[in-house]
């Protein structure tokens, strides 16, 4: 029986979306016939831990539907027993790397894949918790109908699950390694705000995100259709496409990934960096393996505690870093794209010593660009002025830092990846039953 692992990494109360995502494990398999773990991965306080695990514990027993709630003890325990059976050379700076104690977004999901190969699943359907399913004639539009009609599948099965195929012949044997809608409602960065003070301001921002290499033009389109999804597409009807995706039409929060992706390459460690849970499907897509790409979009929400206070200047802090972090990503996704399939075994697997070189190389890139990236980030928030004045010296008074730590996560990237396949062994042999320390049933 297919064994997949429906994952939901949280760092706040969510009661509602822990029951929702119940139910759509019990849709998947009462649909299709497979075995679900729903995995909540869990790092808010005592007061929401304990929040959510009462939603755990009142979901109603599901044929097919195991429940594992872990708060932070039990990812530290499972964790560090992973990290001493890895073999690797360090096991604390693994542990470290894979449960800092900072917000990050892509360790939050390197568990969840060590948490699925512990529990035997082929696949990761991953989840945020700061979102809503579409309905439509009073069903909920779950994402994991069209995911599980092929992750995993060799390709030229696929076809006969999707709406259109723009599939090579030659790729019909590769297996369908993603399964992606997008998003519609607010953006899923939270910069709209800019945008409403100041639109040029707003696109002189996003264009900090583009290639340096690429032209005015070029960077003028992707400011015009970043971080916006679908925009207002609402669920019409159940529209697919098998081949090759594009990297605009992938989204980590509304995914499903086969385990030979994300068994072979983590995902950045960044600490506080929003965006550095992308670099697989980067991988994914430029190696031109196939997947799929359809419409059943969630709706995006924000949570109001980024909006004032601290915890606006932690989350603007976190887009600042994303932005920096591009100076050490984008020599690794061009070289990605000259390889090609070059990335590729000839069992269509993905090769990790490629990708670890080009990690290496990026090491001493030239600070001057993000140099230039802070200086204008410095005038565009001093132009829109109250809130963002004040985030522009909390930026100015941690320069030396952000540069200094961009660098750092491009390294301590480089670590995790060559520990990577003795960690998932680990925890393929550890298993997660020892770790849970929520409910399971």
């Amino acid at each position: 029986m297919q064994r997949v692992c429906l994952a939901l990494p949280t760092m706040r109360p969510c009661p509602g979306t822990i029951v929702d995502l119940a139910e759509e494990a019990a849709y998947a398999v009462a649909t299709f016939g497979v075995e679900v773990h729903l995995l909540v991965l869990d790092t808010t306080d005592a007061a929401g831990f304990a929040q959510n695990a009462a939603a755990v514990a009142s979901l109603a027993p599901a044929p097919g539907v195991f429940v594992h709630h872990l708060g932070n003890d039990g990812q530290r325990e499972f964790l560090r027993r992973v990290a001493e059976r890895s073999g690797g050379a360090d096991p604390e700076l693994l542990l470290d790397l894979m449960l800092p104690q900072a917000v990050a977004y892509g360790s939050c999901v390197n568990r969840i894949f060590l948490g699925a190969a512990a529990l035997g699943c082929t696949s990761a359907h991953l989840r945020n918790d700061d979102f809503d399913f579409q309905v439509v004639d009073g069903q909920k539009m779950y994402p994991i109908h069209q995911e599980l009609l092929s992750i995993g599948k060799p390709a030229g099965e696929a076809v006969a699950g999707v709406s259109r195929s723009e599939l090579d012949p030659a790729d019909a044997d590769k297996p369908v390694m993603l399964v992606s809608g997008s998003f519609i409602g607010e953006l899923n960065v939270d910069i709209g705000e800019i945008q409403e003070l100041d639109p040029a301001v707003y696109r002189e921002v996003v264009r900090l995100w583009a290639p340096p290499v690429w032209s005015d033009e070029e960077k003028d389109a992707m400011v015009d259709v970043s971080f916006k999804g679908a925009g207002a597409e609402a669920f019409s009807a159940d529209e697919s496409v098998l081949g090759v995706p594009d990297i605009w039409d992938v989204y980590m929060c509304n995914i499903a990934l086969d385990h030979r992706g994300y068994e072979v390459l983590p995902l950045l460690p960044s600490l506080e960096t929003i965006g550095s849970d992308y670099v697989l499907l980067h991988a994914l897509v430029h190696s031109r393996l196939p997947g799929v790409v359809h419409k059943r979009h969630i709706v995006n929400y924000y949570t109001p505690e980024r909006r004032i206070g601290a915890g606006f200047i932690n989350y603007q802090m976190r887009f600042v870093k994303f932005l920096l972090s591009m100076l050490y990503l984008y020599p690794v996704y061009g070289g990605m794209i000259d390889l090609n399939r070059e990335l590729l075994d000839e069992r269509h697997g993905l090769k990790v010593e490629p990708i670890l070189d080009l990690v290496r190389g990026s090491f001493d890139w030239d600070r001057a660009g993000n140099e230039h990236c802070l200086d204008v980030l410095d005038r565009s928030y001093r132009k829109l002025g109250g809130k963002y004045a004040e985030l522009a010296d909390v930026v100015a008074g941690r320069r030396r830092q952000l540069l200094d730590e961009a660098q750092e996560d491009a390294e301590r990237w480089a670590v995790l990846v060559e520990a990577w396949a003795g960690m998932v062994a680990a925890a393929r042999a550890e298993g997660l039953h020892l770790a849970v320390d929520g409910a399971a049933g």
